[in-house]
């Protein structure tokens, strides 16, 4: 869920920040979707942390999430269904559309008295690692 509409903003994304430099390390990913992505798009600024020991694997963590404050779910179905999932499918799309493969799943964001606080999304690089840099 999400991976089309990913597809889409990184082309928005890349035509308002032509001064993105190409990332070389995952680090460098992570701090432009943190301050420049997540601030673009929904209006939040996500921490990065919680690095794996090899710098492949990080976690987001939101401390707001606009798509949970202003969704309603059905009556039975908060337990099972996490609306954030959206993200995790924006982010593999987009990071795709760059040459990178990633995978990315949602650990918490079970909504609890109608607020949103910590939600943690992980994304992990695979083996692939970062293409070689454009050919000018």
């Amino acid at each position: 869920m999400g991976y089309n509409i990913g597809v889409r903003m990184i082309e928005d994304f890349l035509a308002h920040t032509p001064n993105t430099k190409r990332c070389t390390q995952l680090e460098e990913v992570a701090d432009v979707i943190c301050k420049q992505g997540f601030r673009m798009f929904l209006g939040i600024t996500p921490e990065a942390r919680n690095w794996s020991p090899a710098k492949d694997e990080f976690s987001l963590i939101l401390t707001d999430n606009p798509l949970a404050e202003f969704v309603e779910l059905p009556p039975g179905c908060s337990d099972s269904l996490w609306y954030s999932n959206i993200i995790c499918g924006v982010l593999r799309g987009a990071l795709e559309m760059v040459q990178m493969e990633v995978k990315c799943w949602f650990c918490t964001g079970l909504p609890e008295g109608g607020r949103h606080y910590g939600n943690t999304g992980q994304v992990h690089q695979d083996s692939r690692g970062f293409p070689p840099g454009r050919e000018d």
